[in-house]
């Protein structure tokens, strides 16, 4: 028996961000609903919304970088707190050595290896595109472009995300994961590459601590 979403729930323009590293790396225009994040020289950048959510819907229109974005990690992705080894996350992840594709994943308490990978039927740097991720008490859905690509209901004994979460994004240089073979290996001949997030919506109710 499939589990409800919470997808009555009402969204609203997230207006207003924190940077975590590297600010001269990414642009937030309020009045357009517009976040850039450039990867160049000067490392990545990562935002993420001010305040944690404990449930609703989260999307995004994205245009990925283009040109060799191998090496290349761009994202859109809830965590109850980036670097903490315990976090819960629902991600979607871009890997650049391929833009046809995006890859999924949900933690809980630390715990992930649930990846997947997804082919998206066009390259994710030529248009904007639409990634949701809809989180409820008891299932998850990841959406691109209104239809959803993955589902992954509570089960007994097996973890789920129950922290409150920020949603986040950034661009970094992966090449170091499993030896390049994650998002490939870092060559940078296309500098500068600018991942751009638009109509960013998040839940209008919150959970922050």
């Amino acid at each position: 028996m499939a589990h409800a979403l919470p997808l009555s729930l009402a969204t609203q323009p997230l207006k207003q961000i924190a940077i975590d590293y590297t600010p001269e790396a990414c642009s937030h225009c309020a009045t357009s609903d517009t976040i850039t994040l450039t990867y160049d020289s000067r490392g990545g950048a990562r935002w993420r919304s001010p305040t944690r959510f404990q449930s609703g819907t989260f999307s995004a229109l994205i245009r990925c970088p283009g040109g060799d974005t191998s090496g290349l990690n761009f994202n859109l992705y809830l965590s109850s707190l980036e670097g903490d080894k315990s976090q819960d996350e629902i991600d979607f992840e871009f890997l650049g050595y391929d833009r046809t594709l995006v890859q999924t994943n949900l933690y809980s308490g630390g715990e992930g290896n649930r990846e997947k990978i997804h082919l998206l039927g066009f390259d994710a740097s030529e248009e904007f595109h639409e990634y949701a991720i809809a989180w409820g008490s008891d299932a998850i859905e990841w959406r691109v472009d209104g239809k959803v690509v993955r589902r992954e209901e509570r089960k007994e004994g097996e973890g789920f995300p129950r922290k409150a979460m920020f949603l986040y994004a950034s661009i970094w240089d992966a090449s170091g994961i499993n030896e390049g073979k994650w998002c490939g290996k870092y060559c940078g001949a296309d500098e500068p590459y600018v991942c751009v997030y638009k109509d960013i919506r998040v839940p209008v109710v919150t959970a922050d601590e």
